[in-house]
C-alpha cells in the first residue's frame, strides 16, 4: 500500500471512530432547520378609523360597556377619561394631582384601577363617578396593567410581569417574558385577549404576544405604517393603547398624541 493510500485509509479510520464517539457523548448536537420552530409573526388590517385627542398621551386604553376608558400622563396633564368611541368626545374626565404621572388603566367589576409612575401608587376609582375610593402602594415603577378575570396583572418596564390579588392589591406571583433571544423587556401597555396577554413594547411598532401561564412570547404583531407621512409630522409619541371588546371581538390600538384610534384585525406575516 502506498504511502498515499495509507494516509487516506487512516483518515476514514478516524473520522468513523470520531464522530460516533461526538453524538454518543450527550454533546448537544447543532439542530437543523427544519426543527428551529419560529415564532409566528402578524402584521394587521384597517378595519375602522375613530378620532382622538391629539393633546392625550396615552398610557392605558380599555373598552368597557360600549365606551372607551383611557388613562393619560404626563405631570400637571395626567386623567382619567371615558370617551365615545365614534366620536372621540371625552364624556367624563377627572384630573390627577400635578405630582402625579398617569400610567395604565384596567376595570374591575365596578372600579377602575389606574397606576402612577415613579410615585409607585394606584388609584382605585369608582367606574360610574370616577370618585376615587382608595389608594395602594406597590414596589416598583407603574407602567401597564391589566386582568386575567381572576388576577391584575402589572408591567413596570422590565421583562417582568406582576400578578396581584384584586381585593387587596398584594402580589401573589410574577413570570419573566422571554422570547428565543432571551429577556423582552420595556413592557408597556398590557391588554388580555383571548386568553393571552398583549404587551406594547415600549419605543418600538411592536406588540408581543404572551403565554400567561410561562410567559413565553408566542406571537409578535409589527404595526409599522399606521400613522401617513402628513400625520407624521405633527408632534406625536410611541405606539401605546391596546384595548380590547371581547363581545364584538374588536380589537383596538392608538398611541401617545395620536390623532386616531385603530380597529384592526391580524393578518399573518408571510
Amino acid at each position: 500500500m502506498s504511502a498515499c493510500s495509507r494516509i487516506l485509509l487512516l483518515a476514514l479510520v478516524t473520522s468513523l471512530l470520531v464522530f460516533p464517539l461526538a453524538s454518543c457523548s450527550g454533546l448537544p448536537l447543532s439542530p437543523s432547520p427544519a426543527t428551529v420552530q419560529a415564532i409566528p409573526t402578524y402584521t394587521y388590517k384597517i378595519v375602522n378609523t375613530y378620532p382622538h385627542d391629539r393633546n392625550a398621551f396615552t398610557q392605558g386604553l380599555v373598552f368597557s360597556d360600549g365606551a372607551l376608558y383611557e388613562g393619560t400622563g404626563l405631570y400637571g396633564a395626567s386623567t382619567l377619561r371615558k370617551v365615545d368611541l365614534e366620536t372621540g368626545e371625552v364624556l367624563q374626565i377627572r384630573k390627577l394631582p400635578e405630582q402625579l404621572f398617569g400610567e395604565g388603566i384596567a376595570t374591575w367589576r365596578d372600579r377602575i384601577i389606574q397606576l402612577t409612575w415613579r410615585e409607585r401608587t394606584g388609584l382605585v376609582y369608582d367606574k360610574n363617578s370616577f370618585e376615587l375610593l382608595e389608594q395602594f402602594p406597590y414596589s416598583t415603577e407603574g407602567w401597564g396593567i391589566t386582568h386575567d378575570g381572576n388576577y391584575l396583572v402589572m408591567s413596570d418596564g422590565t421583562s417582568t410581569l406582576y400578578f396581584l390579588n384584586p381585593d387587596n392589591f398584594k402580589e401573589i406571583g410574577r413570570i419573566e417574558v422571554s422570547d428565543d433571544f432571551g429577556p423582552v423587556t420595556r413592557l408597556n401597555e398590557l391588554e388580555y385577549v383571548r386568553g393571552e396577554i398583549y404587551a406594547n413594547v415600549w419605543q418600538t411598532n411592536r406588540i408581543a404576544r404572551l403565554s400567561p401561564k410561562t410567559g413565553k412570547v408566542i406571537g409578535w404583531i409589527e404595526m409599522d405604517g399606521l400613522l401617513n407621512q402628513e400625520e407624521l409630522r405633527e408632534p406625536i409619541d410611541v405606539l401605546n393603547g391596546i384595548a380590547y371588546d371581547a363581545e364584538n371581538d374588536r380589537l383596538f390600538v392608538t398611541g401617545k398624541l395620536w390623532p386616531k384610534v385603530f380597529e384592526i384585525k391580524l393578518v399573518p406575516l408571510e
